[in-house]
């Protein structure tokens, strides 16, 4: 399963309470639903949750079944709900403040979502038809998808009511409303009911902040090693000048034996020559004597 399909099973885990909620949640799953129409309503799911919860959910609400629904709910297949008679579309209108002998253009009616369980609930509706969530280990990204201009337009503002920043886009003549915020999607999920997604996306977050501050340690540690290494062949092979044309024995005797301490431990750091010279001086002193004795063999 997906991680938009783990999030819309936890969702339908939430009780189908009161009436008031009920219908809050209806609005959200008609107005992102695939037909939502003064001559009929169709909605289409492969969520086996959502297709449990649906019956459950417009009974309360509305007090009657759909007209057409699956025989079996299962899973790898698309369930068809349907409402077609006139007096439960009717019905269904006058609740939402829809006149049932006019064009629908549809919008978010305010007047349904006057308190914030009910834009909860509405959002659930949303989220359940027209929404989607990204697997937080790829990127995180949570959308609402609409052919609706005017229902995408009301969202955004609701959204911004609620406390979030969604941002707006359109793709293949939908028109979207998302949030790429890992903290806002987290709220958000779990506002709607959601606690155990927005968990796993904290997980999700705090896996990669580790693994990228392993990495810039790695990446830190190796470029030391790399400049240790570096600076090391340098000096040895000043040193081998030095030992070729004049001999060692000229230098005097702190270069001599920081020069002997060089040859004998190629792999070590400054700090690290400074620490086993006798008797131990400073890792500015040691690359000071370093420093000279490469400023010598250049003046060859």
């Amino acid at each position: 399963m997906s991680f938009s399909s783990d999030t819309r099973e936890e969702l339908c885990r939430e009780q189908v309470s009161d009436r008031q909620s009920a219908v809050a949640e209806c609005y959200g799953v008609l107005l992102f639903c695939n037909t939502f129409t003064d001559r009929g309503i169709k909605i289409i799911t492969a969520s086996v949750p959502f297709a449990k919860r649906l019956p459950r959910l417009f009974r309360r609400a509305f007090g009657f079944d759909f007209d057409l629904s699956p025989e079996n709910i299962s899973d790898d297949r698309k369930m068809i709900f349907e409402l077609n008679t006139p007096q439960k579309i009717a019905k269904i209108l006058d609740t939402y403040g829809y006149d049932s002998g006019r064009l629908l253009v549809h919008h978010i009616n305010r007047a349904v979502l006057e308190d914030e369980q009910s834009r909860v609930s509405f959002m659930r509706g949303v989220f359940l038809t027209g929404g989607s969530v990204t697997d937080p280990q790829k990127r995180y990204h949570l959308e609402f998808v609409t052919d609706h201009y005017y229902v995408n337009r009301e969202l955004l503002a609701l959204l911004s009511e609620m406390g979030f920043e969604p941002k707006e886009t359109s793709r293949g003549g939908n028109y979207i409303a998302y949030i790429k915020q890992s903290e806002a999607i987290e709220d958000m999920l779990t506002t709607l009911g959601a606690p155990v997604s927005a968990m796993a996306i904290m997980e999700a977050k705090i896996m990669k902040d580790v693994k990228n501050s392993v990495n810039r340690r790695v990446n830190c540690d190796t470029a030391n090693v790399t400049k240790t290494v570096y600076a090391s062949q340098e000096q040895i092979e000043a040193i081998k000048r030095l030992s070729i044309n004049n001999g060692l024995d000229k230098l005097s005797e702190k270069l001599r034996r920081t020069a002997e301490l060089r040859i004998e431990n190629p792999e070590l750091s400054i700090g690290q020559l400074a620490e086993l010279s006798e008797p131990p001086v400073s890792k500015s002193c040691m690359n000071h004597r370093l420093r000279k004795l490469v400023e010598l063999s250049e003046g060859l």
